[in-house]
């Protein structure tokens, strides 16, 4: 499985590129495989990311703006929603994939089980 993240590398907004650091850069430090998907360089991401954002995920005027998180063709979330799941040690449980042993999200997972 593979994450993708879908990007602007050409964003004028400041809050975005931020933000587009912070997923990638938390991917890369922990090991967790992922591709840049930039949807200002390539109108076919563009067109597949805005496609296959849920309703419900979507924005109440415009549209969605990156980053955008998916696992192959699921939807995982934005920026808000990797932002919570980090902060409660469940990003792997957001991205669909299995937290590795020693992982604070693991041992979190092993508390919860012997309860």
């Amino acid at each position: 499985m593979v994450i993708k993240v879908y990007i602007a590398t050409s964003s004028g907004s400041t809050s975005i590129k931020k933000q587009q650091q912070d997923v990638m850069s938390f991917l890369a430090v922990n090991k967790i495989e992922f591709e840049e998907r930039d949807i200002a360089a390539d109108e076919d991401n563009r067109k597949w990311m805005r496609e296959h954002v849920p309703e419900d995920s979507r924005p109440a005027t415009g549209n969605p703006l990156p980053p955008q998180i998916f696992n192959e063709d699921r939807y995982c979330g934005n920026y808000e929603a990797f932002f919570c799941a980090r902060e409660d040690n469940a990003v792997y449980a957001f991205l669909g994939l299995t937290a590795p042993p020693g992982s604070k999200e693991a041992e979190a997972l092993s508390k919860k089980m012997q309860m």
